[in-house]
Formats: structure tokens, C-alpha cells, sequence
């Protein structure tokens, strides 16, 4: 959820030309496309795939602890300048579909230089434990423990080495094809409004953002029918990668399809089951209590579903610079903790962050984290919105989370997904707070908590019900057979109207294609419970923040949390926090933050209106005061409004 910047108008100007923001620098991966650097990398990575195979293949079992531990290093340095390569083809694409090619190029090198290193995890998964117990003892290999975790855990749904280089063979021309199209379809969807042809990622932000309703609606009515003019491709691309996955399923014996995702995450099913049953549960004291609340305030009986994010009625919607979402995001960061500010500000001064939005360039945002002898490289279209100045924080949490991982070296940095939010999440509560504290005008800080009240539930509820749309439309693959785009369509709608509420009213025409423009559902199923998972657990923590009598301690632990990158499950690492997500209440805890807000967004509105009520009445009395005179003898106002003597009991 690429882009091309709008000529400016007056229903969505751009916040700051395109010269004011950063384009990135990849100089630090390889100086070039053609550069001799990247070319030796790719000749480098292939003979050091073989070698490692000529030492290690079909030996594996008879290594001591600290051969093994020797052998992982070596197979980690390998891997590292694969994920290298790969990295640098994938940013180059990012902001240029022009680039698809070489990219696609690129990847069935390193894939192929990926046969020769097939073997190495398969082997260590046909060790004995026993046998893998005694050789751990050893410190070159015991570093590498929860690494060797992590491979093990797949132990049980491994295939035969044959099936396996099979289906690694395969996969290009198999489900990274199918993805590939509908990266290709959304970078080439043109939305004709007004005579522009916008991109996706302009429609997008045209229905968020633009305080034009009438625009707005414009913008999702043309969105809605250019989608359905590729359902066909979209449901078919679905229908082919939900198969494909519950192919993968049976074979390897997983019962549900988002089983292989908890277990990449280290999570129990009853975990995440606990979790998404709470939010559910909770559907009424959240998103369907704010909707009504937004609907009565925009003086209608349902949201129109290009409302349900916009501006509220009269808000201006103030725009933000580049300088300025910078200053505040490091100031928020810089609150909580100066280290993590000054690995943010690296960001901005070393050219880590492309901000411009432009034809070709991918919609949304990523922080990628690239590799440990490298840094991470940040992607986000700027606009100037206070959702972008959020979409910084969330996405400068994660650069700064994967700096400080990288100590871990590359085969432990990367975080399960339960706490790879975390730092995003985090990031963009410290920089809500810091914008609200800098407003005083109530109505302001009224439409700040909205927009972020709005952003928590997109974060909670809303990922939550994608969680659930894929679950049904999986399910209903495996047991029934293809789903046609209308029943995509009819599982969309019913899973958006049970979390979004009455108020929403999603039998706007257009509304039942949205499915097809979200990228998690082919890229990485089962991903979005994560955001979900995080925002709860963020709330939990920012909590304990809060409370928290020594603040430098309390830092120091979150960066400790961070730094732990892939090396703690997140059950370990936030019990040093006295947080526990097998307990329902956690859960409870979490969604309790968000019906706080909602309080507080209700109280905070009914004093405005009190006081709007208490002005007007002084502004008619005033009125009166200074109304002419009737009387003939005296032409000079006359005063109507009278403090009179009260009588017992106080009335006059």
C-alpha cells in the first residue's frame, strides 16, 4: 500500500517541493549497478557458496562443537554478502520500477548461488539432540544457540533434501512471479480524477488526507472502480498463492495456514488466538464507539469509508516541512533516550532515508535492514501530514531498533515479528505526545487525539480484521476450491463491517475492492497480527513507562530489549518488564489504553463545546447590549442584560 508526485492544486498541495527531500544513498552497499564492486560481489558470492559446499556438504555431522561453531561462521559471512546484494537490488527497485529487471536478474544469481549452501541448515536439522547438546557445550558454537533455535524449531516440518532444492528451484517462477505482478499491477494503477491520473500511493493519500470531502469522495469512488477493473488479476493472483502455501502446508504437516507464520515468530497459536479474540471482543469500546462519535460530529448518521481517516469537518489539516517532522521526531526520541536520537540523526545527515515521492517509487513505507556491516535504509513518500510526520517516528523506531540489533552479527539480528514493532510503535507514542504538548489550543489537541485514536485502530482493529479476512479467505481456499472475486469480496466486506461498526457504512460502491491493494496479503500472509500484537504491547509498555520512577533505568532497559535483536523470544525479554502476553489481561490492558483515549477524546470535545456554547451566548448577549435604542427621547443603547436583587433561595 509507486508513486508520482501531483502537479499542486488546490484540494491536495504538496507540503514542500521535491528538492527540499532526501533521495537515499545505496554508495554504502555498492557504488553502482555496473560499478566493479557489485560485480565482484556477485562473482565473490558464487565461489564462496561453492567452497562452503566443497568443505562442509554431507560433514555436518561429524564436526565438534567448535568445527560447527567455525562452519555457522563461515555460512554466516556467505549469507551476509547474499542478504547484501540482495538488499542493494531491492532498494534500487524500491524507487524505480524501471529496475525490475535487473533486480529479478540479480535475485536468481544469488539463488542460484543459494544451491550450493542449501545443505548447511538441512544438515544441522538431521543432528541427533543429544549429539547436538554435547557439541553446544563449545564457545564458538554456543554463541550461535539461538540461531540454531530458530532452524530447529523447523525440525519436524522439513522435507527430503530432494523436495527441498525442489521447491527452492522453484520458487522464482512460482510465488515470487506471482508477487512480482502485483507489485507490477499496483506501480501501474493510474487513477483518473479531475483530468490527473494519480498513483496509488497519491489516491491513498488523497483519501486520507485532502480536507476537500467532495474530492475525497471522488478520489475513493474512481480508486474503487479502477480496482475492479483488475479483479480478475488480483483474485487470481490470490487464489494462486493461498494454494501454492497450502500445497507447502500439507506437505510439511501444518494443520492451519497461519501456523508456519507463528512458528517463524516463536509464538504459540493460543497466543495470537488470546490476542485477536480480545480485540474482537472489544470491537464496540473501540472502533465502533469512536465511528459513531466521528459520524455525529460530521453531522451524519454513517461515515462515508473515504471519511472514516479524513480531517474532521473544518479542521485545517496543518502541514509540516521536512526541518520540522525531523526536529520533532529527534526531540521525541531524545526525551526517552539520547543514544537512540543520535543513531536517528544519522539517518537524516548520512543520506539513509529516501522521503521524495515520484513516479516508479514504491507507495507506503519500510526501514530495510539491509546488513550488520552495513545500516539500515528508510523509504516513506513525504507529503507534509501529521501522518507523516507519525510514519517517520514509526519507521525511524525501526532503523534505530535494527542499528542496535546489529551488535548480534547477521544470523541473530533479526527480530521475530511479536517485537519487531516494538520500537515503531514506541516511536510514533513518543512523538504524539511531543506534538500534543507543543499545542495549547484545545481544538487542536482535540483533532491530534483523533487522528491518533484513528491510527491506533488502523494499528489494532483493523489489522486484526485483515488477520481474520485471511484466515477465512485461506480457509475457505484449501476447503472449497478457487474463490471468485466477488466471494474475495463478500469475505472483505464482512470482516471490515464487523470491526469497523454501524457507523461506517462500507455498502459505498468501490469499498469491496480495497482487499486488492494490500501488499501483506502477498507478500507476507499472517504478517499483519503483528501490528496488532506490537501496538498492544506498546501500550502496555509506554505504561510502564510512564509510571516508571527512574526514566534513564527504564531506557536502558528498552534499548537492552532492542539490542537483543533475534537473541530473546519475546516472552523472555518482556518478562524483565513484569509483562506477561499469556495472560489475558495483558491483552485487556492494551486495548484498555485505547478506550482511555476515546475518554479523554469525548471529555475534551464536550468542553469545546461547551465553551463554543458559552462564547456564542456572551457574543448574542453582546448583541443585545449594543442594539439601538427604540425610545424616542433617548437615542443611545439600550441595556437589556440586568443583575437583579435575589430574593430567598436565590431566585430574583
Amino acid at each position: 500500500m509507486g508513486t508520482e508526485r501531483k502537479k499542486p492544486d488546490q484540494n491536495n498541495p504538496p507540503a514542500a517541493a521535491p528538492a527540499a527531500l532526501p533521495r537515499w544513498n545505496l554508495a554504502d552497499l555498492y557504488p553502482g549497478r555496473d560499478s566493479p564492486e557489485f560485480k565482484q560481489a556477485l562473482t565473490d558470492l558464487e565461489d564462496q557458496s561453492k567452497a562452503l559446499s566443497d568443505k562442509y556438504k554431507g560433514k555436518i555431522g561429524k564436526l565438534s562443537g567448535q568445527q560447527l561453531g567455525e562452519a555457522i561462521e563461515a555460512f554466516e559471512k556467505v549469507s551476509n554478502l547474499a542478504t547484501r546484494i540482495t538488499t542493494f537490488a531491492d532498494l534500487t527497485r524500491a524507487v524505480d520500477d524501471g529496475q525490475s529487471a535487473f533486480t529479478a536478474d540479480v535475485m536468481d544469481k544469488v539463488r542460484k548461488a543459494g544451491d550450493h549452501t542449501l545443505f548447511f541448515t538441512l544438515e544441522i536439522n538431521k543432528l541427533r539432540e543429544g549429539d547436538l547438546l554435547e557439541k553446544i557445550a563449545a564457545p564458538k558454537l554456543a554463541q550461535y544457540g539461538p540461531w540454531i533455535g530458530k532452524i530447529r524449531a523447523f525440525k519436524e516440518y522439513q522435507l527430503s533434501d530432494d523436495v527441498e532444492k525442489y521447491k527452492h528451484k522453484m520458487e522464482p517462477v512460482a510465488e515470487e512471479a506471482w508477487r512480482r505482478l502485483f507489485d507490477q499491477l499496483i506501480l501501474d494503477l493510474r487513477v483518473p480524477v479531475r483530468g490527473q491520473k494519480l498513483t496509488e500511493g497519491d489516491a491513498v493519500n488523497a483519501i486520507d488526507n485532502s480536507p476537500d470531502q467532495k474530492y475525497r469522495h471522488e478520489v475513493f469512488a474512481a480508486f474503487g472502480k479502477t480496482l475492479a477493473g483488475e479483479k480478475k488479476a488480483f483474485a487470481l493472483i490470490t487464489n494462486t498463492l493461498a494454494d501454492l502455501k497450502a500445497m507447502d502446508d500439507r506437505w510439511r504437516g501444518f494443520e492451519s495456514p497461519e501456523d508456519s507464520r507463528h512458528l517463524e515468530n516463536q509464538i504459540d497459536r493460543e497466543t495470537v488466538d488470546a490476542l485477536t479474540k480480545a480485540v474482537r471482543d472489544n470491537y464496540t469500546k473501540t472502533s465502533h464507539r469512536y465511528y459513531e462519535w466521528k459520524a455525529k460530529k460530521s453531522g451524519v448518521a454513517r461515515l462515508h469509508p473515504a471519511d472514516r481517516n479524513a480531517p474532521l469537518p473544518g479542521e485545517k489539516g496543518r502541514s509540516y516541512t521536512w526541518d520540522e517532522a525531523k526536529e520533532i521526531v529527534l526531540t521525541s526520541f531524545e526525551k526517552l533516550s539520547p543514544e537512540m536520537a543520535k543513531i536517528g540523526r544519522e539517518f537524516f545527515d548520512k543520506g539513509w532515508i529516501d522521503a521524495e515521492p515520484r513516479a516508479g517509487k514504491d507507495s507506503g513505507g519500510f526501514s530495510h535492514p539491509a546488513t550488520p556491516d552495513a545500516h539500515p535504509y528508510i523509504l516513506m513518500n513525504f507529503y507534509g501530514t501529521a501522518g507523516d510526520v507519525m510514519t517517520l517516528a514509526h519507521e525511524l523506531g525501526h532503523g534505530i531498533h535494527q542499528v542496535l540489533a546489529n551488535k548480534q552479527g547477521h544470523l541473530k539480528s533479526d527480530t521475530p515479528l511479536t517485537l519487531a514493532e516494538t520500537a515503531s510503535v514506541f516511536g510514533e507514542m513518543l512523538t504524539f505526545r511531543e506534538l500534543l504538548s507543543r499545542e495549547d489550543d484545545l481544538i487542536a489537541r482535540r483533532n491530534m487525539t483523533a487522528a491518533k485514536i484513528e491510527d491506533m485502530l488502523n494499528t489494532v482493529v483493523r489489522q486484526t480484521a485483515f488477520f481474520t479476512f485471511e484466515q477465512k479467505v485461506h480457509g475457505e481456499r484449501r476447503d472449497k476450491g478457487e474463490l471468485s472475486p466477488e466471494r474475495i469480496s463478500e469475505i472483505w466486506l464482512e470482516t471490515q463491517k464487523a470491526s469497523l461498526g454501524p457507523s461506517v457504512n462500507m455498502d459505498v460502491p468501490g469499498a469491496e475492492n480495497l482487499w486488492m491493494q494490500v501488499p501483506h496479503f502477498i507478500h507476507t500472509p499472517f504478517y499483519v497480527y503483528a501490528y496488532s500484537f506490537g501496538d498492544c504491547l506498546v501500550n502496555a509498555l509506554y505504561d510502564e513507562y510512564t509510571k516508571a520512577a527512574d526514566k534513564p533505568g527504564f531506557a536502558q532497559k528498552y534499548e537492552n530489549l532492542l539490542a537483543a535483536g533475534g537473541t530473546k523470544r519475546h516472552d523472555r525479554a518482556l518478562a524483565e518488564f513484569g509483562l506477561d502476553t499469556t495472560d489475558p489481561e495483558f491483552w485487556k490492558k492494551g486495548l484498555s489504553v485505547i478506550e482511555r483515549y476515546i475518554d479523554d477524546l469525548v471529555a475534551l470535545d464536550a468542553k469545546i463545546e461547551s465553551v463554543l456554547k458559552s462564547k456564542d451566548d456572551f457574543k448574542k448577549a453582546a448583541d443585545d447590549v449594543t442594539k439601538p435604542a427604540t425610545n424616542d427621547n433617548d437615542q443611545k443603547p439600550v441595556v437589556n442584560i440586568r443583575i437583579q436583587p435575589k430574593g430567598p433561595g436565590g431566585a430574583p
